[in-house]
């Protein structure tokens, strides 16, 4: 991965669709960005990483999913929507 910049990961809370339980991860580096479904750790989208990066990313994924879920599930969409989290 590019070394010069760092990569930022946010993700949702937990979103309840097709009675399974999912979080959108999002990384951003500058331009580029990679959209995650958890935790199936599939990419959406991206833009402007290599194929080797997406396949690390998906990694990360998978051997931190349980901690991004628990994480996410202490996520409170309204109060992160007007910016009080």
């Amino acid at each position: 991965m590019k070394q010069s910049e760092e990569i930022r990961m946010t993700y949702s809370g937990i979103i309840t669709k097709k009675d399974q339980k999912i979080v959108h991860v999002s990384f951003e580096r500058g331009k580029d960005f990679a959209e995650y479904i958890l935790p199936s750790a599939k990419v959406e989208k991206s833009s402007g990483f290599t194929e080797e990066e997406i396949q690390q990313l998906s990694s990360y994924l998978l051997q931190n999913a349980d901690d991004i879920m628990k994480k996410a599930a202490q996520v409170n969409p309204l109060r992160s929507w007007m910016g009080k989290d």
